[in-house]
């Protein structure tokens, strides 16, 4: 009975041994087919286009092509969504943004939880909302616009979604001056832009990546940032806090997939995502847009979006934010 027993543990250990010896090819040969970004939001604003090139430089380190999926509408929840629901294998990240922090906090339902359904792969970077208008506008500075504003003058200001940064750029703004704004939220930056140049909408708290080459090129006019401090990419650019005391919003990127995702694909996701975003041409890119690029181990970008979730959720209740 000893000698049999001794034989089934001896046989149990070998096939333990082969299956993980198994699994760990199967994460060595990842990815075998093509990996895909979830964008949720539409094609042209700066979420797609970081993608997009981040995209380019991952196909390179990962050998396999990077398809960039664009799924907009609900405040990002849509295109979250499918990655929450998708397989734990890796093969589909989502670029995310201010709103997967905000989100619990702005919506009474979501049909995922943030604690349990993603994985952090990394933090791509972190930069300043940029309040612009379009260069005919008779607003020059931010004095011009809450001037109108209290003569009674009813604003617009475009965000790409509920729960996005432009859109909460734009909610605090309203509560810290005691003025009314009306926000109209757009599928993406590149819609909102549209309007904006076209005059249909007064202002729009645009991320960096999204308005940065419109100021360059005098489309859009920039009147202030919305970080704390002046951001080295919009010189001469004053602050809001400066004219409205108290006022940050910092806007931010980065991966997830899904939760269950085994370590060593993580690793080599997270690999490829910092080989593309270390790559000197995209960081003189970026940073010449306000981006501030910090490619991070995941756990740093954990603790990161937690702070983050922590910090609006504060906000959120204390200002009495509403989404749409």
């Amino acid at each position: 009975m000893t000698i049999f027993s001794s034989s089934l543990r001896t046989m149990a250990n070998a096939i333990g041994l082969g299956l993980a010896l198994l699994a760990g090819l199967a994460h060595a040969e990842f990815p075998d087919k093509p990996v895909r970004i979830v964008v949720p939001f539409a094609p042209g604003g700066g979420t797609d286009l970081i993608a997009r090139t981040l995209g380019q430089g991952m196909s390179q380190a990962l050998g396999q092509p990077v398809v960039i999926d664009n799924k907009p509408g609900a405040g990002t929840v849509i295109g979250t969504d499918l990655v929450a629901k998708s397989a734990p294998d890796g093969y589909n990240l989502v670029i995310a943004t201010l709103a997967h922090a905000v989100n619990p906090s702005l919506l009474s339902k979501l049909p995922y939880n943030n604690d349990t359904a993603f994985a952090p792969v990394s933090l791509i970077g972190r930069g300043p909302n940029v309040l612009v208008v379009r260069t005919e506008s008779p607003f020059k500075t931010v004095k011009d616009v809450l001037d109108a504003a209290r003569s009674g003058k009813k604003l617009t200001y475009a965000s790409q979604g509920n729960g996005t940064s432009a859109h909460l750029a734009g909610e605090m703004f309203a509560n810290l001056t005691k003025l009314d704004f009306l926000h109209i939220p757009y599928r993406g930056a590149g819609p909102a832009m549209v309007d904006v140049l076209g005059g249909q909408i007064d202002l729009f708290f645009g991320t960096a990546a999204a308005v940065g080459n419109l100021v360059d090129q005098g489309k859009l006019r920039a009147l202030a940032v919305t970080t704390p401090e002046p951001s080295p990419a919009f010189k001469g650019v004053p602050t809001v806090a400066a004219s409205v005391p108290g006022y940050a919003v910092e806007s931010w990127y980065g991966f997830f997939v899904r939760a269950g995702t085994p370590a060593p694909v993580i690793a080599k996701l997270n690999a490829a995502v910092k080989k593309a975003a270390l790559n000197p041409e995209f960081v003189k890119k970026v940073e010449q847009e306000g981006l501030i690029v910090t490619a991070s181990e995941p756990a740093e970008f954990d603790r990161y979006v937690k702070a983050e979730e922590a910090r609006w959720r504060k906000i959120v209740k204390e200002n009495n934010i509403k989404a749409d």
